[in-house]
């Protein structure tokens, strides 16, 4: 099946309150197969025009289109999706990546500008959204492809980005409930991080770990956002009991026995520690709190590798394994989805552009 797909965004202020629109037309541009408009807090034009093109293609997708054609009057998102122009903003490279990413999903996606008065329709839901007037809608005339993905409504999005380094990481040591401060070089890692935030924008609130190197680089990109810190007990790293300070081979030399099986059940608990399922418990309560209290909107959660995969595989609704075989650098960030209706989905792992 092929679709038309326009889509839109503005800010008002750039930075500014923004928004985007999109619509699916049938191929013969008659019949509008849905459409989507959504506030997304404060950030600029061309960020909201690539939520409205990643907007769009979700919808597409969901239709089940194989071929699309993309008409935006943004002549650098069609230029850069082109492949024309260079995408030298990092706050646009993770959005190219993630429409990229949609669009080879697809047999075929082509990208044209047109003028913006051939894109009023894209424009009028980007400008109600801005306006308030909707805030997150779909059509659901032609809407049966949505239902099995169980993504309906506007999710909240969590932006999960890990702390900076410490010395225990530095040295690639078992960190939990012990407390070191970042480095100097954590440092660097929280303010890149909160800077490329910053840049990127639309972020309505900052939720962190208590352990203090959770909370400077929480800090850092609240200054940056110009919010304030939420600390969530719920959202502290596992506790390693003993093997606390210990390399990974100085806890397997330690308890051998253990050790090894810890690795492979994740019910068992360290000497003096908790078991990853512990962890899910507290980290499940964290979650729905999130959720319940900013429901369709972006938070930034600050946190540790343990709770941040978990996170992760609630929104992929994934077995006790994937916990293994994540890998999250320091100061990375994530992007896990959570629809009302239950649904999921993972929109970005371990994303390090910003570090330089």
């Amino acid at each position: 099946m092929k679709v038309l797909v326009e889509a839109d965004g503005g800010s008002r202020g750039n930075p500014g309150p923004a928004g985007y629109g999109c619509v699916v037309w049938s191929e013969d541009h008659r019949t509008a197969l849905a459409e989507h408009g959504h506030f997304i807090g404060i950030t600029t034009n061309n960020v909201a025009e690539y939520r409205g093109l990643i907007a769009g293609l979700e919808e597409a997708r969901r239709l089940g289109a194989n071929e699309v054609v993309v008409s935006m009057d943004s002549k650098l998102v069609v230029e850069q999706m082109s492949g024309r122009w260079k995408v030298k903003h990092a706050a646009m490279a993770e959005l190219h990546q993630q429409a990229r990413a949609l669009a080879s999903t697809f047999g075929s996606v082509t990208f044209q500008w047109i003028p913006r008065e051939h894109n009023s329709y894209a424009d009028r839901l980007a400008n109600e959204a801005m306006d308030g007037a909707d805030t997150d809608r779909r059509s659901a005339a032609t809407d049966p492809p949505a239902a099995w993905t169980g993504n309906r409504g506007a999710p909240t999005r969590l932006l999960l980005l890990r702390h900076g380094q410490t010395e225990l990481s530095r040295e690639r040591r078992y960190s939990g409930r012990g407390n070191p401060e970042l480095t100097e070089t954590g440092r660097r890692q929280a303010d890149a991080a909160a800077r490329y935030l910053a840049e990127r924008g639309g972020v309505a609130a900052v939720i962190t770990s208590p352990l203090q190197r959770s909370y400077e680089t929480a800090a850092a990109a609240a200054k940056a956002l110009g919010l304030d810190v939420t600390v969530d007990e719920d959202l502290i790293e596992t506790d390693f009991g003993a093997w606390e300070g210990l390399t990974f081979l100085e806890a397997a030399e330690r308890d051998p026995d253990v050790h090894g099986r810890w690795l492979r059940d994740t019910s068992l608990r360290p000497p003096g520690g908790e078991s990853f399922d512990d962890v899910a418990v507290r980290v499940r309560r964290a979650h729905d709190r999130i959720i319940a209290a900013h429901p369709g909107q972006t938070v930034l959660v600050v946190s540790h590798v343990t709770p941040i995969k978990t996170l992760l595989r609630l929104a992929l609704d994934a077995g006790a394994g994937i916990l293994h075989r994540l890998h999250l650098d320091l100061a990375s960030l994530s992007i896990a989805e959570f629809y009302p209706d239950g649904g999921s989905s993972v929109r970005l792992v371990n994303q390090t552009s910003y570090l330089g």
